[in-house]
């Protein structure tokens, strides 16, 4: 008889937050959390806590708990999960969550690189789970799932397995009650690396490279940054976010000495079994309090024709981009131009498809479609050159990817936008939108702080 590849235990359903609190008193908390419920995109949160395993990547060169790995990073990254390759499953196994950060980019093309780093976050990091939760908030159930990775014995691995099960299952069970979170967060002092007249400024410059054919689109952001005070509590300020802006790609990882906190509505890359999926967001409006105003400004934002040819000029680099890893005449727009609207803003979005070729994985559909062009422009590399020298400090994580890489080859990530990073002295949020020729600089300005202002809502500014 072959041995078993995983053991799992239902538990009573437990809400996602409520879980998180409790694992949390482990390390490496990571919390994939479908804040805004979606019978598809929103239906699973996953949790998982001490991983067995800390992969990262900086300044091109990758680690393993510390130690340095042969190769680029992404061929470490393959390497360093090869040891725990599981078959294909219905639900997630355990596997990598973490993120990749923009400035990933430089170690797949040939960019260029920012002035300024600030250095909070690496170019990569994802801790490897053994053992997680995984909550089906259509079906009402919470599943432990446990691999027994790193044992390589089947003997080792099964006490290991059921060890982590009965643990996970008690911390998820313990009879106490949870802190509610705090009513508001610290008032912190928010100040951006553009003024209004230099973000205006900026937005003419890439119409200028617009004109001149260099690009067709280039996204551009402004870069917040705050103290924070002694003591400041990244989880209560995720509660407060996932509260103020429910979204179907929340997340809040928590690393050494970095935690992230992720209410994004964009989809960057699945891949379920050989299919693969993106869903582009480009078109934004900001929400009205009234219904009929609300009505009217969704309906304007589907009709209109600077924010249709924004999207529809990054569907076709994504398709570009899908079509240099899927099977020849797979790769379709099932929706184009679709109205998502979320607490805040209503988004255009449209669904890319594609089947991922024979002998390629999801490590190669990442080396070949990252960073995802519904934040970068068209033509890609030219844009991601501009959007370096007009903003002038990395993005680091901002625009990059967060999410999971399963031990069954399975992928599915976000977009890393309305995401704060921050250590333990300062907080980071970027905000920014695409720019074509048709673009008011003035519009695309309050464009930013329409994505920010829920974010800044769940600190109290």
């Amino acid at each position: 008889m072959a041995p078993q590849q995983i053991w799992t235990r239902d538990i009573p359903f437990i809400a996602p937050v409520a879980a998180a609190l409790r694992l949390r008193r482990l390390p490496g908390l990571a919390f994939l959390d479908s804040a805004m419920r979606h019978d598809t995109l929103g239906r699973v949160s996953i949790l998982g806590a001490d991983p067995f395993a800390r992969f990262r990547v900086r300044d091109g060169a990758a680690t393993l708990d510390g130690r340095p790995m042969e190769g680029g990073p992404i061929a470490a990254l393959r390497a360093c999960l090869a040891p725990y390759r599981l078959p294909d499953g219905a639900a997630f196994p355990g596997g990598a969550i973490g993120y990749l950060a923009y400035d990933l980019g430089r170690s797949l093309e040939r960019v260029a690189a920012p002035a300024r780093r600030a250095g909070l976050t690496d170019d990569a990091a994802f801790n490897l789970y053994d053992t997680v939760l995984v909550v089906d908030h259509a079906a009402g159930t919470c599943r432990l799932a446990a691999t027994g990775f790193p044992e390589s014995d089947p003997g080792r691995r099964e006490a290991r397995a059921r060890e982590r099960l009965s643990r996970f299952a008690d911390l998820l069970g313990a009879a106490e009650a949870d802190p509610a979170p705090p009513a508001r967060a610290e008032t912190l002092v928010w100040r951006s690396n553009f003024t209004r007249a230099a973000y205006e400024a900026a937005v003419e410059a890439v119409r200028d490279y617009i004109r001149a054919g260099d690009i067709y689109q280039a996204n551009i952001a402004q870069r917040f940054t705050a103290a924070l005070p002694q003591g400041f509590d990244p989880f209560a300020l995720y509660r407060r976010l996932r509260e103020t802006n429910p979204a179907t790609f929340g997340a809040f990882l928590a690393f050494e000495a970095l935690s992230v906190a992720s209410s994004s509505p964009e989809r960057f890359l699945r891949l379920d079994g050989r299919r693969v999926e993106t869903r582009p967001i480009k078109g934004t409006v900001a929400r009205a309090a009234d219904a009929a105003e609300d009505a009217a400004r969704a309906a304007a934002l589907v009709a209109d024709p600077k924010e249709r040819a924004e999207n529809t000029m990054i569907v076709d680099l994504l398709r570009n981009d899908l079509s240099r890893v899927c099977a020849a005449g797979s790769v379709r727009v099932p929706m184009l131009c679709g109205l998502e609207s979320y607490a805040g803003i209503h988004h255009l979005v449209s669904v890319v498809t594609g089947t991922l070729r024979d002998g390629l994985d999801a490590l190669d559909l990442i080396e070949n479609t990252f960073p995802g062009g519904s934040i970068t422009g068209a033509p890609k590399l030219r844009a991601m050159d501009i959007i370096t020298e007009i903003e002038g400090d990395a993005r680091e994580l901002y625009c990059g990817a967060i999410g999971r890489i399963g031990f069954d080859g399975s992928l599915d990530t976000s977009i890393a936008i309305r995401t704060v990073f921050m250590d333990e002295a300062r907080a980071v949020l970027q905000a920014g939108g695409g720019v074509t020729l048709l673009s008011d600089p003035a519009a695309e300005y309050e464009e930013t702080l329409t994505k920010a202002a829920r974010v800044f809502q769940a600190f109290g500014a």
